[in-house]
């Protein structure tokens, strides 16, 4: 799994012209799959996600987490993520995970992140073509390889 966490002042999804998800506060992450993902990687990923010390303290030091500021989040499936721009000028996404794999993965990480920071977690629609809006806060952005954990 790969996730593209932003910390945002406010983010937003439309899809077909209707809010489907919006937050103040918070992180806005992009979430791509490959077929090699487990379980393992979301327990990871999700705890990794929820304690990132990322939001400032009274000195304005990231020194706090999502679960100390009470941040809300937005998950996104974002395939793209998993591009090859190896060869040519078209990406290929063949590295990306099919939906029969990745719609259940998805759907247990966004179920195991509200565990882990204990509040809903706003999604956009898997697969929909979504307008994403957001307001970087920083700006704060984080790129976590489940598969590089170092």
């Amino acid at each position: 799994m790969k996730a593209v966490i932003q910390r945002v002042s406010k983010a937003s999804v439309t899809i077909e012209g209707k809010k489907s998800a919006s937050i103040n506060e918070g992180l806005l992450v992009f979430l791509g799959i490959v077929e090699e993902d487990t379980h393992e990687d979301i327990i990871w990923l999700t705890n990794k996600i929820a304690n990132l010390r990322i939001f400032g303290d009274e000195n304005n030091v990231m020194n706090r987490s999502l679960i100390d500021v009470n941040g809300d989040l937005i998950v996104v499936s974002q395939f793209t993520l998993h591009a090859s721009t190896k060869k040519g000028n078209r990406p290929s996404y063949i590295m990306a995970a099919k939906p029969n794999i990745a719609i259940p993965l998805y759907n247990s990480f966004v179920k195991q992140l509200e565990k882990d920071v204990n509040k809903k977690v706003q999604t956009g629609e898997f697969g929909a073509d979504m307008k994403v809006e957001l307001l970087n806060d920083g700006p704060v952005t984080i790129i976590i390889d489940t598969k590089n954990k170092k």
